[in-house]
């Protein structure tokens, strides 16, 4: 087999490659068996006619034809291999000779992975949340502790920013009440935001026995609708006195004001902490994405995205609850559900070249322990032998991906410790604090994603 290779526009190629005719024989008596399974031959079991019996009778035609479909798949997974190319989508095949004779000749148009340099990585500014409580972040927990404990008190003035209102509520879109919407004598307090986007300011200003009538985005949703408020009370919340006594009868732990206060920023503070480090790979990749310089390709995002609303919906079917209903809870479209998945198909594509990026500037690579102990972590879930796993691995192709994915890793790992950590005032977050024992060097594998056994039976993609 020959192959030649040309660099096309973008981040395609085109292979060019030739089956000889002594090459291609064996396909052809590939294909005249398929088809001695499918016919009858007098005198010879099914399937066991000599080719030339079976030659005379139909011809090369046939045979041929199914040998030149056995051929092309088969020759540009070999040529792939050996120009060790990372394709991204099916490639467009043309057949220009052979199709009755001679040599099979045909061109493969492939879209490959972009390779490409990330500028700025080795300095990369990660914006985290602060992880030290304001006074206001102190304040604001007190306040909402005495709030707990507020009583009402009836007012004849306009309502404001605190105020408790009790309000009859209509919600509706095209003349039809939406659900959670619709509500009498329902007590608000001004201020909390959790109707629509300016449901409270509306509110704010409104005297008891108003009627409001505005149109608004309802929490949650995308599309407007209409609203009917009834203003029939307001009532003033009036706070207890902060006080060591208060303290020490309403929250039996403390005994002053400053231990309760000091308590509350620890848990504040061990709370951010532990958001900030569940969420440090994700922000840190995120940061790295918006280095890339090239548009995520199509074909890289539109696989993404397969998987993604594959697994959203068996996620629903587990949960007994089926696309048209989630559908209308979130007053989504179809299209807009899509959407908003292909943005993080968007940004994984970017996030899966730029890491590969980094994993080729700092020369992180798969080692062959970090292959074993993969194989042995996967073998353990699936309880089989590494060994089993291995050679599961290397029949489905698989060996290139799983050093990738090892690669990409590292370059996580590389990054949070390279990388400069900050609060949204850019004052510079401790990398020691963030990151604690992290160690992200030892991916894990998930066994259910790369099961390669149990026959096979479920097909990848890295055949091309």
């Amino acid at each position: 087999m020959k192959t030649t290779l040309e660099a096309l526009e973008g981040n395609k190629i085109k292979l060019s490659i030739e089956v000889d005719e002594i090459e291609f024989d064996r396909y052809l008596d590939g294909a005249f068996r398929k088809i001695s399974n499918q016919i009858r031959i007098p005198g010879f079991r099914q399937g066991k006619a000599p080719r030339k019996l079976i030659e005379a009778q139909i011809g090369v035609e046939a045979a041929r034809s199914q040998a030149i479909e056995d051929a092309i798949p088969a020759s540009l997974a070999l040529a792939v291999r050996e120009h060790d190319l990372d394709i991204i989508a099916t490639p467009e095949v043309n057949l220009t000779g052979g199709q009755e004779v001679g040599n099979i000749v045909f061109d493969a148009t492939c879209e490959v992975r972009p390779v490409v340099e990330i500028p700025g990585y080795k300095k990369l500014k990660v914006e985290m949340p602060a992880l030290v409580a304001s006074d206001e972040d102190i304040d604001e927990v007190v306040k909402y502790e005495r709030k707990r404990h507020a009583t009402l008190t009836d007012v004849d003035r306009a309502a404001k920013v605190d105020d408790q209102v009790t309000l009859d509520l209509v919600g509706s879109r095209d003349g039809q009440p939406l659900p959670g919407l619709n509500v009498d004598d329902w007590l608000y307090e001004v201020g909390r935001g959790w109707v629509a986007e300016d449901f409270d300011k509306q509110l704010i200003g409104a005297t008891a026995g108003q009627k409001l009538e505005f149109t608004s985005i309802p929490s949650g949703m995308t599309e407007t609708a209409d609203f009917v408020v009834t203003v029939k009370k307001i009532q003033e919340q009036v706070l207890p006195e902060l006080t060591n006594e208060w303290v020490a009868e309403h929250l039996a732990e403390h005994e002053t004001i400053e231990e309760w206060k000091l308590a509350v920023r620890t848990r504040i503070e061990e709370s951010r902490l532990n958001q900030v480090r569940n969420t440090v790979v994700e922000k840190t990749t995120a940061a790295l994405a918006a280095l890339l310089e090239i548009e995520a390709p199509e074909a890289m995002v539109n696989g993404d995205l397969r998987g993604r609303v594959q697994n959203t919906l068996k996620q629903f079917e587990s949960q007994g609850i089926s696309m048209e209903q989630w559908l209308s809870v979130t007053q989504q479209t179809a299209e807009q559900f899509v959407d908003a998945l292909k943005e993080q198909s968007v940004l994984a594509t970017k996030v899966d070249i730029a890491l590969r990026a980094v994993a080729v500037a700092e020369e992180l690579e798969a080692s062959e322990d970090d292959l074993e102990r993969q194989f042995s972590r996967i073998a353990t879930q699936l309880k089989k032998k590494p060994v089993a796993i291995r050679k599961a691995y290397e029949k489905n192709d698989a060996i290139v991906d799983l050093k990738a994915q090892i690669a990409k890793s590292k370059a996580i790992d590389w990054l949070l410790h390279n990388s400069e950590f900050v609060d949204d005032k850019g004052n510079a977050i401790d990398a020691e604090t963030i990151l604690g024992e992290h160690n992200h060097d030892d991916i894990e594998i998930d066994a259910d994603a790369h099961d390669h056994d149990h026959d096979h039976s479920h097909e990848h993609d890295h055949k091309h």
